[in-house]
């Protein structure tokens, strides 16, 4: 795999296991992510597969997970359909 950027095509990652939540919905409203070989972490817009993807840090994925689990983002969501 050549070096990956932010912005670059998720269709460029070749050889990457794209992940979604099983909490995703059957319209394919979803984000998925796959891990890089360096450690790092893409994340992809699951209606537009091959577009861009957003390249991460482990420790950035880290840092946002732990947000999630502690409910640091829970205001984005509330009171959505």
């Amino acid at each position: 795999m050549h070096h990956t950027y932010n912005g670059m095509a998720a269709a460029e990652l070749h050889g990457v296991v794209w992940q979604k939540s099983r909490r995703s919905n059957s319209q394919g409203t979803c984000v998925e992510l796959a891990k890089l070989p360096d450690g790092g972490v893409a994340v992809r817009n699951s209606r537009f597969p091959e577009g861009p993807a957003l390249i991460y840090t482990r420790a950035e994925i880290e840092a946002l997970l732990l947000g999630v689990k502690e409910g640091e983002f829970d205001h984005l969501v509330q009171g959505a359909p």
